[in-house]
């Protein structure tokens, strides 16, 4: 009597190939699995920011589900923040702080894993738990990705915002037939921002548009995280950096009162 293997082997071998795929599959899951986690926790942490996040005489400063609120003298302008890229968002409290002052009132947003681009309608969620407040004007704005983000939700809803301020960054969504306001600010050494693509989004932009450069300020400066990888060297303060920036935004909202 003859015995055949053949089949068995067969089915042996096909049993062999299917696991090394499958091995081959999760070791590439598990990379990139580390990649993200990774990428996740490498991010620019709050430097000094401790005496910004506390209510003072000026400004009392509270949290809500996504953020912080920095409620000033100001009873009728609100300004929603989005951070930076990678940026604790806590970063941006002094620059917070001191625009509540000047009497803008401020959300600062958490953004999920760092990323505005995770939560890019947080701004919808301030709008809803402040529905019965009684500001008049509301104002987006964002830092680098964070501008980027609040100006596509801001080209979607542009019938509740009054205007948007964008700091280092620029619109890829196309705002103009909006009604909106636009105030672009970036410092005069920012190493980081695409300055080519600054210029290309113009064309993008509504009429009422202003762009202002911050002599001597950069990228970093807007938030309190330390220096950038690729930024160049300021040569101005941080706090004059930010002086000028609450000054900006002050006479852009006031403006369209």
């Amino acid at each position: 009597m003859v015995v055949v293997f053949g089949g068995s082997l067969e089915k042996r071998q096909k049993r062999h190939g299917l696991f090394r795929v499958l091995s081959a599959f999760v070791a590439v899951l598990l990379v990139v699995a580390a990649g993200c986690v990774w990428y996740v926790n490498d991010y620019y942490h709050a430097v000094g920011v401790g005496s910004a996040l506390r209510s003072d005489d000026a400004v009392r400063v509270s949290d809500f589900e996504h953020g912080w609120e920095f409620d000033g003298p100001g009873t009728e302008d609100a300004l929603v923040f989005y951070p930076g890229a990678k940026v604790e968002a806590s970063a941006y409290a002094p620059l917070m702080h001191e625009a509540a002052a000047a009497g803008v009132d401020c959300f600062l947003v958490r953004m999920p894993a760092n990323l505005a681009f995770f939560g890019i309608d947080r701004a919808e969620d301030v709008r809803s738990a402040n529905a019965y407040g009684s500001y008049r004007h509301w104002y987006l704005a964002g830092h680098s990705l964070g501008g980027a983000m609040a100006a596509s939700y801001a080209g979607k809803h542009a019938d509740a915002w009054d205007g948007l301020v964008l700091l280092a960054s620029y619109s890829t969504a196309d705002l103009g037939d909006t009604n909106l306001r636009v105030l672009s600010l970036y410092g005069g050494n920012d190493a980081v921002l695409n300055r080519a693509k600054v210029r290309k989004a113009r064309r993008l932009m509504p009429r009422a548009y202003t762009e202002r450069v911050i002599r001597g300020g950069n990228h970093a400066q807007f938030g309190s995280y330390g220096p950038q990888r690729g930024d160049g060297n300021a040569t101005i303060s941080a706090a004059k950096q930010r002086a000028r920036t609450v000054a900006a935004i002050r006479e852009f909202v006031t403006a369209g009162e």
